[in-house]
């Protein structure tokens, strides 16, 4: 009976294990790598889950300690993009998907350990706390690197309405 329940339990956080994996990586293959990754590391490790605390974090800092220690590989490997060819056409582009698509440039351009604390807060909609515990972490770090990471995405997509301006006036 404790299977099915871990394994039901497990299974009800895969959507947020997947969003968080895809925004941290970037790449299918290595996201569905380092899902299995946590998944297993987990399923090993559920004797040490404390049943009255959330799963959700205790799942996110496996994810995140394997994210950690996988970064060298991960920069080590090629990766290869995807390219929707309907993306690479400006002129069918609406503001929106041209403004989602720089906001995607200007996360990969992150550094990683901002880039996590970025996704934490606005993607996973985790609290400072929370996002401290999964990284392991001060709080008053996780503020702080959260503040630099905004205002780096702030300077970078302004620099990149400055330059859609110059292109548009060329």
């Amino acid at each position: 009976m404790l299977n099915i329940n871990w394994e039901k339990k497990l299974a009800e956080q895969l959507p947020e294990l997947t969003r968080y994996a895809m925004a941290l990586t970037r790449n299918s293959d290595i996201a569905e790598d380092l899902i299995q990754d946590c998944l297993e590391r987990a399923w090993a490790k559920r004797a040490l889950w404390n049943s009255q605390r959330k799963l959700r974090p205790w799942l996110f800092s496996i994810m995140h300690n394997l994210y950690i220690n996988d970064i060298s590989r991960l920069a080590n490997k090629q990766s290869f993009v995807d390219i929707d060819v309907s993306t690479t056409e400006a002129v069918s582009e609406t503001s929106n998907e041209m403004a989602l698509r720089d906001l995607d440039i200007a996360l990969s351009r992150l550094s990683p350990e901002y880039r996590e604390i970025i996704l934490l807060a606005g993607l996973e909609n985790l609290s400072y706390k929370e996002i401290a515990k999964i990284t392991s972490l001060p709080l008053g770090t996780v503020m702080s690197r959260l503040s630099r990471a905004r205002e780096k995405l702030r300077k970078m997509m302004d620099d990149v309405d400055k330059d859609s301006v110059v292109v548009q006036l060329r």
